[in-house]
């Protein structure tokens, strides 16, 4: 399946940032392939309903405003209000992404009995 940048971005935030069950990082051992397919699912309806709705306050950084949706919704202490004026020149969008991502709420990541990534 083809992903655009802004999904792959999250993806690859939500793989860093997560961690196993020996505290090593999920992206150490998995990839986008090992997502459940219900997990990918939602990943992918919340990122485009994230770019539908909030879409043209980052439009040429979507890979690092993927990263940010996951870091900012998961309240990571670092995303949209921390990047800088390079990513999103307006203060005021990052503050507008900051809270449109706290209203999608946070989300976990775990291995299942499987191997494949759950999110609860």
């Amino acid at each position: 399946m083809e992903l655009d940048a802004f999904t792959k971005g999250y993806i690859d935030c939500a793989l860093w940032a997560s961690l196993d069950d020996n505290d090593e990082p999920l992206d150490n051992y998995y990839g986008v392939d090992d997502l459940a397919e219900e997990t990918l699912q939602s990943i992918i309806e919340d990122c485009k309903n994230f770019q539908d709705d909030n879409g043209k306050l980052f439009e040429e950084n979507e890979s690092a405003a993927g990263h940010d949706f996951w870091l900012t919704r998961n309240g990571h202490g670092a995303g949209f209000w921390d990047r800088g004026h390079d990513y999103y020149p307006n203060d005021a969008d990052g503050k507008i992404l900051t809270q449109k991502s706290h209203e999608y709420g946070s989300v976990e990541l775990y291995v299942g009995d499987d191997g494949k990534i759950y999110s609860q």
